[in-house]
């Protein structure tokens, strides 16, 4: 080992003590240190930790004079997976692991709601790549002996010395995965459909924004539903005989019209859509071939209708393809479209597809069919989808235009009070995807009515307690922790979170409440102070108590609609968690606060006077059905997972209707370590429930609002459950069976006003569109092309007006230690998209180092990076160029804050776009008398990167 490079190690040794953990390396580092000092070093990691081991370590290691150590340490980290330390240390570049502390930070600030809300076992494997292998062992060991909680803190631990670049991005698609709550506060810049666009410098991807639509209803309509057993196998494919009014809901798309249809749950629509794609398909003469795109919203429907379309159609020779956010990034979007017949798409992958140029235009395909077609409204992506169509439509576009189906079991009425409004709405809609036909079943009525039964509808309106000591004391400990915050912000003074901070107690144990919570959380996560050890202190509290809130808010929406004791051991099973985590002060103060009042929260919920009188009319309710009719087969929906589980458990327990034996569907995304399900997990409480008699009761949030197929269910329960006129028509068709009813059960007359408004919605919604098919078709078209017009003038006239650039003259700061960098007077725009400083002086405050990958794009030549010129900075400032015929820096906004020269306000921009300054192009003329003296300079202070 060479002196410059003992002295590299020494300079650079805060990155190894942040990132090592030695005892990890030890047994490759046999041949270099004695026993003692092997001893010594776990010792330490034992008692202080690992960046107290690793800096002994480090000490040890400077301190080696044999030959042959240097090369043995960098073998040892690579065959102990410190893969991205080893390449640091070779190269002396440390830049991609000091681009990983803004995510450390973040982490740091989340580790509160990460510990409360991950399950490490689900995600480990996901992110195993990113951590040592006895990293992975050690959290799984943790999770075993100490709890979830305990575990999810030791992968913060990990995380946070991980020397991956993509750890950020890894957990991000592993989050997205599992549809964790935690995903939308670990912001990266690589979301789940992103698709990545060529740009010059390799570390300054750009992506689409990109808007992804999770809901928890996914739409799985049962073919089977076409033959008479309900009880076949939801996803075997055999061919079946279309019904009569299946044929009739096709007629119109199979005659060439764009065309809505509009029929209830149950119906069999999916089915239709396969009828009209065959027939679709068939009709191109030989030498021409027709193209079908089938969009779906929900992950499970997507891979639901992918299966349905692949078992129908490849029968028929027909190639079926599907590509969703989970697997664009491993798959050309262009190939797959190009070689298959049919392809199943989630609609942003489209959208992306069409802003970038892979799909260049709609006209590839020749049939669109949107499944729940009435979701096009706003920025939807299927109104985006529409927003191009009708783009090329009004335009005048001589390219081809797909037909488009709508598929809906309801279009609904918007916000409109009368028949005349709700038509109007309806028109929109149809304009939006440039139908001009609703099909309904109209003359095969009665053989729909024997398929799908409507049921009785009937409104139970419950009492509450007339006294609730349990929520006093639980809001007394929320608004304690209110202050706690409170007092965190009046520390801060001027500073605020742009006033956020404005509670009404009166919220508390609301989903309102629980809104306000993510919303600070949000904020807390981009919250930036000066005094970064104080930023770090301040976020890391607020998110703590926030997570306490939260729990308690929950505990609180249980505690309303089931049994205090429920709420009392949701609120137990998450102190004993955060005790088996290990406490900061913070949390033993809650958890203290919480056990001051553990014993008379004990004592309330074992007192039979506070027993909940919701239950007892839900249990009135399901003894009488089940009195009536021993074979009712029911369907419980609440709002809440928590409330799932509690049902459930009061059901079992209590002895009048444990005969039920009750299975739960919950949604896939998760809220906290012990919820959220898997699809499998829901397929196999599905088929569960339609074959097991004994299984007489389903308790479900909304995923078995829409299109999941259930067994045949004649009882209906809405537990304080209300939605909108869509959700309604949809809830209310699980109830499949004749005879069936469907109870709206609730303590709040407002929800049955609601739902009584819900069902004179569905009466104005029904005769509005038999007003529309009486129209006739060429008045129709009339009518939606001008508000097609209407709205694209409207469209266009939205974009959002250039902002007047600010002509004042600010400061460009070093992001990192706030040195000088230029004036904003001095940058200039080259072709566009790149960004360089001109004059002597801007010189002086970098240096360069060689290009680890030059490459030349365009009139450009890749040539260095160039770096903070401060000796304990060197923060990555951007590029060094060779433009034509002049060298030049190219810098990065978003390594520099920006800051006002008149009012000192500092403000930073993630990308120049953002950034609202007098943005001059770049003149060769300004250049040329100094272009040849600026290459020289500029370059001439170089320094090769060891290799």
């Amino acid at each position: 080992m060479t002196a410059e490079q003992r002295r590299n190690l020494h300079a650079f040794g805060d990155y190894v003590r942040k990132t090592l953990d030695p005892t990890f390396i030890l047994s490759y580092m046999a041949p270099w240190f004695r026993d003692d000092e092997v001893q010594h070093i776990q010792a330490e990691k034992n008692n202080k930790g690992p960046t107290e081991a690793a800096s002994l370590f480090l000490q040890f290691l400077l301190e080696l004079q044999e030959e042959g150590w240097f090369r043995g340490f960098l073998d040892a980290l690579n065959q102990a997976g410190y893969s991205g330390l080893c390449e640091a240390i070779e190269s002396w570049d440390f830049q991609k692991i000091e681009k990983l502390e803004e995510y450390r930070s973040l982490l740091r600030r989340l580790q509160p709601e990460f510990k409360t809300t991950i399950n490490p076992k689900d995600i480990l494997p996901e992110i195993a790549e990113c951590l040592i292998s006895q990293e992975c062992e050690e959290i799984l060991q943790i999770c075993s002996s100490k709890g979830l909680m305990a575990g999810a803190e030791k992968m913060v631990e990990c995380l946070l010395r991980s020397d991956k670049e993509n750890w950020p991005k890894t957990l991000k698609l592993a989050l997205e995965k599992e549809e964790s709550r935690f995903s939308e506060l670990w912001m990266v810049d690589k979301g789940a459909e992103d698709v990545k666009m060529k740009d010059l410098e390799d570390d300054e991807m750009k992506t689409c924004d990109v808007q992804i639509f999770y809901k928890e209803e996914p739409e799985n309509q049962n073919l089977s539903q076409n033959s008479c057993s309900s009880s076949e196998a939801p996803h075997t494919y055999s061919p079946l005989k279309p019904r009569n009014y299946q044929l009739e809901l096709a007629l119109p798309a199979q005659n060439g019209k764009n065309t809505i249809i509009c029929a209830p749950t149950g119906c069999g629509k999916t089915f239709v859509s396969l009828l009209i794609c065959e027939h679709h398909l068939k009709k191109f003469p030989q030498g021409r071939k027709g193209k079908v795109v089938f969009f779906a919203i929900q992950l499970p429907v997507y891979e639901q209708q992918k299966s349905v379309f692949s078992k129908h159609f490849e029968r028929l020779g027909y190639k079926v393809a599907g590509i969703s956010g989970a697997t664009s990034d491993t798959v050309c979007v262009e190939q797959i479209v190009e070689n298959n017949d049919i392809i199943i798409l989630t609609p942003q992958i489209l959208v992306n597809c069409l802003t970038n140029g892979t799909i260049p235009s709609l006209s590839v395909f020749t049939l669109m069919i949107f499944d729940e077609c009435h979701n096009t409204s706003k920025q939807h992506p299927y109104n985006v989808i529409m927003f191009n169509y009708l783009d090329r439509k009004l335009g005048g576009s001589s390219d081809s235009l797909p037909q488009v189906i709508g598929l809906t079991a309801s279009v609904g009425v918007g916000d409109a009070k009368n028949k005349a409004e709700a038509t109007e709405y309806i028109c929109k809609l149809c304009a939006s995807l440039d139908t001009s036909v609703i099909a309904t079943v109209r003359d095969n009525l009665e053989e729909l009515e024997e398929v799908v039964y409507k049921p009785q509808k009937f409104f139970r309106k419950v009492e509450l307690r007339t006294t609730d000591r349990f929520k006093c004391i639980i809001s007394q400990l929320m608004m304690e922790i209110e202050s706690l915050a409170k007092s965190i912000f009046e520390e801060l003074g001027t500073i605020t979170l742009g006033g956020l901070f404005q509670i009404q107690n009166s919220n508390f144990g609301t989903q309102k409440y629980e809104q306000w919570i993510v919303k600070v959380q949000k904020e807390c996560a981009v919250f930036q102070m000066p005094d970064k050890d104080k930023e770090s202190r301040i976020c890391k509290a607020l998110f703590s108590y926030m997570s306490h809130l939260r729990i308690y808010n929950d505990a609180l929406i249980i505690n309303e609609h089931a049994r205090m004791k429920d709420a009392l051991d949701y609120l137990k099973d998450f102190f004993r968690n955060i005790r088996a985590a290990g406490f900061d002060e913070i949390e033993q103060d809650l958890t203290q606060r919480f056990e001051e009042k553990l014993q008379e929260l004990e004592s309330i919920s074992i007192d039979p006077s506070n027993e909940n009188p919701k239950l007892r009319d839900l249990c009135f309710i399901l003894q009488e059905e089940y009195h009536l009719n021993p074979e009712t087969r029911t369907i419980l929906f609440v709002k809440t997972r928590a409330l799932v589980d509690a049902l459930k458990k009061w059901i079992k327990e209590n002895p009048k209707l444990s005969f039920l034996k009750p299975s739960i569907l919950t949604g896939r995304g998760k809220t906290n370590q012990n919820i959220g399900m898997t699809l499998p997990a829901q397929k196999c409480v599905l088929d569960t429930f339609r074959t097991d008699k004994d299984n007489k009761i389903l308790i479900t949030t909304s995923v078995a609002d829409e299109g999941i197929d259930i067994a045949q269910c004649n009882l209906v329960i809405l537990y304080e459950y209300v939605g909108n006129v869509i959700k309604m028509i949809q809830t209310r068709g699980r109830g499949r069976a004749r005879g069936s009813k469907c109870f709206l059960l609730t303590a709040n007359a407002d929800l049955i006003d609601k739902e009584k408004m819900n069902m004179y919605k569905e009466e104005m919604m029904n005769g509005a569109i038999l007003i529309l098919q009486t129209w006739d078709e060429a008045v129709f078209k009339e009518k939606i092309h001008q508000i097609q017009i209407r709205e694209k003038i409207i469209r266009d006239n939205q974009g959002k007006p250039e902002p007047v650039p600010d002509k004042k003259t600010k400061k460009l700061l070093c992001k990192k230690c706030k040195a000088f960098a230029c004036y904003t007077a001095d940058i200039r725009m080259v072709e566009k998209c790149h960004f360089t400083v001109v004059g002597d002086a801007f010189r002086e405050r970098f240096v360069s180092k060689l290009h680890p990958k030059p490459k030349s794009f365009g009139n450009i030549e890749k040539r260095a990076k160039i770096y903070c010129a401060r000796p304990d900075c060197s923060h990555d400032w951007g590029i060094y160029v060779r433009y034509k015929a002049f060298e030049m820096p190219f810098i990065k906004i978003e390594s520099f804050v920006v800051e006002d020269i008149a009012t000192g306000v500092q403000t930073v921009h993630a990308k120049w776009k953002d950034f609202n300054f007098e943005k001059l192009s770049f003149d060769a003329a300004e250049m040329a008398g100094g272009a040849q003296d600026l290459g020289l300079q500029g370059m001439g202070n170089l320094e090769p990167i060891t290799s």
